[in-house]
């Protein structure tokens, strides 16, 4: 039995392990950058911050899976990141939220807004 989180409602359903991989791959993965924008917006990430986020909404993000994606949407110019050259080579990078990816997230949330309004007429 595994717990969904949805608009702030927990959600009892049977999904396989396999069903949850799917699940995650395809649906919430975009959810998670949702989070990042939005988090980035806000002022600068970090990635066990973002983890440690993440998993607080329910989220079951590893750090293989975390890390790339920080990176792809720094190569799509979402993201800028710096690190602290005085805190050696393992020193947390700080992701931060570029024009672009401000863009990039007003355009998220009017799509979440108008999805919203069509859930809420189906209900």
């Amino acid at each position: 039995m595994t717990l969904l989180r949805y608009s702030y409602t927990i959600f009892v359903m049977d999904l396989s392990l396999n069903d949850i991989t799917t699940v995650n791959k395809e649906v919430l993965l975009g959810f998670w950058k949702i989070h990042i924008l939005h988090h980035a917006a806000e002022g600068p990430v970090v990635g066990q911050w973002m983890l440690r986020e993440l998993r607080r909404h329910g989220y079951d993000v590893s750090p293989g899976t975390l890390y790339p994606m920080l990176k792809r949407m720094e190569s799509h110019g979402w993201l800028r990141s710096e690190v602290d050259p005085e805190r050696g080579p393992k020193a947390p990078r700080s992701y931060y939220l570029t024009d672009k990816g401000r863009v990039v997230l007003v355009r998220v949330e009017e799509q979440l807004g108008e999805l919203r309004r069509e859930l809420k007429e189906g209900s």
